[in-house]
């Protein structure tokens, strides 16, 4: 892949009025570009001043007329986010004072950096592996404290140094066959088979590891599905808004006011979770409900957990229990006694083991017992190995076709293939985990990647 030599800009904090905005540069002339634009109010020019240290001066504008007081430091490569050069003004947040900002940069010899254009170069550079560089898009879109904290770690190296750790294995493996080989005249122990497969069992136990994290990193992406189900007017969208803090649900008196699914995002007792509030779960001739009790049905067949909820200030009848025992049978599910700001009806005895059990009123906005059953259905699935587990579809292929190539040499091992016909598979696994780190990725691939990365970043 080939580094790029020109010099990009760009705004790198959101749309919209701010405290603060920030201009961006990087690139070989990114330093004399800014100083074109900048004028300190010390009197020193810009590299008089030592490397990351804030100068406080005016940005200007193509003409030299001041446009904002900011602050404007810069960086020199390699010692930098990129690897290259960088600079970078501390503005007002003001659009128009952004605006005008990137047109004087423009002006001065910088052009519009592309979607995740800072990250790439901070890649090509090797200022960061292409897990890292996808852990900084994870942190960006993270919805969760628990998502934030693995992107976090995943930045940190984590998850690519637990690659490394497989990958350096199999290198060994690698350079001790060639060794053998190459050199035959040299005294070389050759690999005992037995040595040999316990090795290659080994990073098959660790890659089988590996995977078996890629479900906790859909549900820290995207958050545990979780289906509100009830009879009408058992109070699903109102603990939908008391999850959510605010109104997004429709509440009326009316059975039936909720007809179709409405999803929204939320964290409840350290769990990331994607809220389905449903229709209420009823007969109906009316084919529009109708309708919405089927979506509702095939929310809890997807669901990760499921509430089911009962208005406790009216007596349960039979077909509560029945729909409780259905999303039983579905996933992990909590009886929700809703209304709890109501005088209770009497509770029935029922023939049935019940699933954890808490009383809420969203009314209230008293959703502490729901809170500690959300977590204790997750004790720590979601809250350990900050950083070392799969978070896309990518690292999962990449992953499972380098298991895939090792249990392939050990089979060929088992049946009785040469060693030295195993290093085929040993490459081919080998392969498949530098694209998880990109060392060995394709450019169409980074491409693919990069572009999902916002501007400035």
């Amino acid at each position: 892949m080939s580094l790029q030599t020109d010099t990009i800009a760009a705004i790198s904090t959101p749309t919209g009025p701010g405290a603060i905005g920030i201009l961006r540069l990087s690139g070989p002339e990114a330093v004399p570009i800014a100083e074109k634009c900048f004028k300190s109010l010390g009197g020193k020019g810009l590299r008089e001043h030592r490397p990351r240290e804030l100068v406080y001066g005016d940005l200007l504008d193509s003409g030299g007329q001041p446009i904002d007081r900011v602050l404007c430091a810069y960086s020199l490569g390699p010692s930098s986010y990129t690897g290259e050069d960088t600079a970078e003004f501390q503005c007002h947040g003001s659009p128009m004072v952004l605006s005008l900002g990137l047109e004087a940069l423009f002006a001065a010899g910088a052009r519009q950096a592309g979607a995740g254009e800072f990250t790439r170069r901070a890649f090509l550079h090797g200022r960061l592996d292409l897990a890292q560089a996808e852990a900084v898009g994870d942190l960006l879109e993270a919805q969760s404290r628990e998502g934030a904290r693995h992107a976090a770690g995943q930045l940190a190296g984590a998850l690519s140094r637990k690659i490394g750790g497989i990958y350096s294995a199999l290198v060994d493996v690698m350079a001790h066959f060639h060794a053998v080989l190459d050199y035959p005249d040299e005294d070389i122990d050759p690999f005992r088979l037995e040595e040999l497969d316990r090795t290659l069992s080994d990073q098959e136990g660790e890659l089988n590891a590996l995977l078996s994290t890629c479900g906790r990193g859909k549900l820290l992406r995207e958050g545990v599905p979780c289906a509100i189900v009830g009879r009408p007017n058992a109070g699903k969208s109102s603990l939908l808004n008391a999850m959510l803090g605010w109104d997004r649900a429709i509440v009326t008196d009316i059975p039936g006011t909720t007809r179709d699914t409405v999803e929204e995002r939320c964290e409840l007792g350290g769990v990331p979770l994607r809220l389905i509030d449903t229709a209420g779960l009823r007969d109906t001739d009316d084919p529009v409900e109708k309708l919405g009790v089927e979506r509702s049905r095939k929310a809890m067949e997807e669901a990760g957990l499921i509430l089911v909820l009962i208005d406790a200030s009216q007596p349960a009848e039979e077909e509560d229990f029945a729909l409780l025992q259905e999303a039983m049978a579905l996933a992990p599910t909590i009886l929700v006694w809703s209304k709890g700001d109501l005088p209770p009806a009497p509770i029935p005895v029922v023939n049935m083991e019940l699933p954890a059990t808490v009383t809420v009123s969203a009314k209230a906005e008293d959703l502490d017992e729901l809170c500690q059953a959300i977590s204790c259905a997750f004790p720590q699935d979601l809250r350990r190995d900050y950083g070392q587990i799969l978070t896309n579809a990518r690292q999962e292929e990449a992953a499972s076709r380098a298991r895939g190539a090792v249990r392939q040499a050990r089979g060929a091992l088992a049946s009785g293939v040469t060693p030295d016909a195993l290093l085929t598979d040993v490459e081919e696994a080998l392969q498949a985990l530098g694209e998880l780190t990109g060392q060995s990725v394709r450019e169409d691939v980074t491409d693919r990647i990069f572009s999902k990365f916002c501007v400035g970043k």
